[in-house]
């Protein structure tokens, strides 16, 4: 009987079920609503796709809905093209949406190449056709013409100008003996896991109103800030007089990578007004190298803003090293110096003048000294420095001619604005330093004013 009563209350559902039929709301004065009124493309370089955007469409009614007809405006010569809930097609007819349903449009955008050097607009629409309604959403991109590199190789005096930016595949590699010429404004943007590799010399002259660009090409805003989108620059034994000047790098695993001391008397790499960002491993990760930085400003990298190891000679001039990783969890100190390698006794020459520098972060030791040779191998000249660590407080040589655990109180960390406020502790403290040799370079800050000793700490006079 049991059994019996069962199968009878599934018959009765099932005939409930299937008696029950779709209701289409035909009426003008029913709406779809839409996830956005516009879908709006961050730079698109040509001959290139984009990332996919989602327009979602949603029917917040009871009954279902029929849109008799969606299409991209421009059909098929659009720079624009869609997906209609699966359907890759750029117009389809009769989309029925049921009642608390939605449906997903997916738009990319693929411009053609032409002769402009500027940024150009690139505008379509999706028209969408329901119960004698019309609903338009505008397609806008930003198209950049670009010039695509891959797997190139410099051999001779070559120069990247400003016109139009450069997309790196894989690697672009400055052989021995070439020069590779880097005019203000040029933007040098790398594709994922692509690299800059110079076994020659690199001379990027950026100024303080055209600052060149080294980054990842994705350029669209969440992207922004995301570390290890390429790998870096990277200068091998052979490249010497290498220049960077009013540039940005940003978004590598390391940043720069510099393994070799310099070949003549110049330092292997001078570099100054940059700023290096948003880096997943290190900002700069330098063996046993010769490396002269003044007015950079060092930020959010995974592990180290700067890691020296195995010995070498740097100069740090009036350089903002600020320890604060919003996006990267971090560990280890700002700044790493050692006259070793990591798992090796062996101690090299190690020559380390810092001076009127911000060494700061979040960690109570935002710089560590770590020594394995004689005094005689490992020679530092800290001066007139804020450091954050107590650890060092007991070593004379740093405690006695600095600023240790003095808070220089940044402005905005978390908005990437390092400068310091007016009654900071940064303030009035640098040594004067026009007899340095780069003195003449160092009267003015990061970002053009005039620096008057005793100077602001850090990168910004004011």
């Amino acid at each position: 009987m049991k059994k019996l009563l069962y199968f009878l209350m599934v018959i009765i559902l099932f005939a409930t079920a299937c008696s029950k039929t779709e209701v289409l709301d035909t009426s003008p004065n029913t709406r779809l609503n839409f996830s956005t009124d516009s879908v709006l493309f961050d730079t698109v370089f040509t001959e290139r796709g984009t990332v996919t955007r989602i327009l979602k469409i949603f029917n917040y009614n009871a009954n279902s809905i029929n849109i008799n007809n969606i299409r991209l405006a421009g059909g098929n010569s659009s720079d624009f093209s869609i997906n209609i809930n699966g359907l890759n097609a750029n117009q389809a007819q009769n989309i029925r949406i049921k009642g608390n349903d939605s449906i997903y449009v997916f738009i990319r955008a693929s411009i053609n190449p032409n002769n402009q050097e500027k940024p150009f607009i690139v505008e379509d629409s999706i028209i969408c056709n329901f119960n004698g309604n019309r609903v338009k959403i505008p397609l806008i991109a930003y198209g950049q013409n670009a010039v695509y590199l891959n797997n190139t190789e410099i051999s001779t005096l070559t120069t990247f100008t400003k016109s139009k930016p450069y997309i790196i595949y894989n690697q672009l590699k400055v052989n021995k003996n070439a020069i590779l010429n880097i005019a203000a404004g040029a933007r040098i943007y790398f594709h994922k896991d692509a690299k800059l590799l110079v076994h020659g010399t690199l001379a990027a002259n950026g100024t303080l109103q055209d600052s060149i660009t080294f980054a990842s090409d994705r350029l669209e805003r969440i992207y922004k800030d995301e570390p290890g989108q390429w790998e870096g620059i990277h200068f091998f034994p052979s490249s010497h007089n290498n220049i960077i000047n009013y540039s940005c790098i940003k978004n590598a695993i390391i940043g720069i990578q510099i393994d070799s001391l310099s070949r003549n008397s110049n330092p292997k790499l001078l570099i100054g007004n940059t700023i290096i960002k948003n880096h997943q491993v290190a900002g700069i990760l330098a063996y046993q190298a010769d490396i002269t930085a003044y007015n950079n400003l060092f930020f959010n990298c995974g592990q180290y803003l700067l890691a020296a190891i195995n010995g070498g000679r740097y100069e740090f001039y009036q350089n903002t090293l600020a320890g604060y990783n919003f996006s990267l969890a971090r560990s280890t100190p700002a700044v790493y110096l050692a006259d070793h390698s990591y798992n090796s006794s062996t101690a090299f020459n190690f020559n380390a003048l810092f001076k009127n520098n911000i060494i700061w972060g979040v960690l109570r030791e935002e710089l560590e000294i770590s020594r394995r040779g004689t005094n005689q191998l490992f020679n530092q000249n800290f001066e007139a420095n804020i450091i954050r660590s107590s650890r060092l407080a007991t070593d004379l040589s740093i405690n006695n001619n600095n600023f240790l655990n003095l808070d220089p109180a940044f402005i905005n960390p978390r908005e990437g604005n390092y400068k310091t406020v007016t009654n900071s502790t940064a303030r009035t403290k640098g040594v004067n330093l026009n007899n340095t040799t780069y003195g003449l370079a160092l009267t003015k800050d990061i970002k053009g004013f005039t620096r008057v000793y005793p100077s602001t700490l850090g990168c910004y006079e004011d």
